[in-house]
């Protein structure tokens, strides 16, 4: 889905798989800005949760090292998921540019077919005219013969 925003910016939201499972947003500003924001869905913004990090201790020490460990676990889950969307979108894009071109050269075939076959008609409709023209003259020519032959 593709639509303007009232602030000015482009929304461009690409589904992949299960809508209820999430969807990824991706809002690109208008040229006077340079910001760009990528947004998920919940789980992702769930997993990565700053708040309760504490380090004083080592017990909590630890606890913060497993919360970044499962951070950076779904970030690259996340990751790979993009990465599968954008490797979708590429093989799409690929091969709706190759039914384009065999369409393309399908169409070109037809009209060569199709010149060539008139061209043929052509062709033979002429060798009927001059074939005519031809026998009229003879026939033409056989009448005179006679006349000229009584005189």
């Amino acid at each position: 889905t593709v639509g303007n925003t009232a602030t000015g910016q482009l929304a461009v939201t690409f589904a992949a798989g299960d809508a209820a499972v999430g969807t990824t947003n991706v809002t690109v500003a208008t040229k006077t800005s340079a910001a760009a924001s990528l947004q998920t869905d919940n789980t992702m913004s769930a997993a990565v949760s700053y708040g309760g990090i504490n380090v004083s201790s080592q017990s909590s020490a630890s606890e913060a090292i497993t919360k970044i460990q499962k951070a950076i676990e779904t970030v690259s889950a996340e990751r790979s998921k993009l990465g599968a969307y954008q490797n979708r979108l590429e093989h799409t894009i690929k091969n709706l540019d190759t039914s384009a071109e065999n369409l393309q050269a399908s169409e070109s075939r037809i009209r060569d077919v199709d010149m060539a076959k008139e061209m043929m008609e052509f062709t033979k409709q002429n060798i009927l005219q001059q074939a005519a023209t031809a026998m009229l003259a003879q026939a033409n020519q056989a009448p005179q013969a006679v006349l000229q032959l009584l005189r």
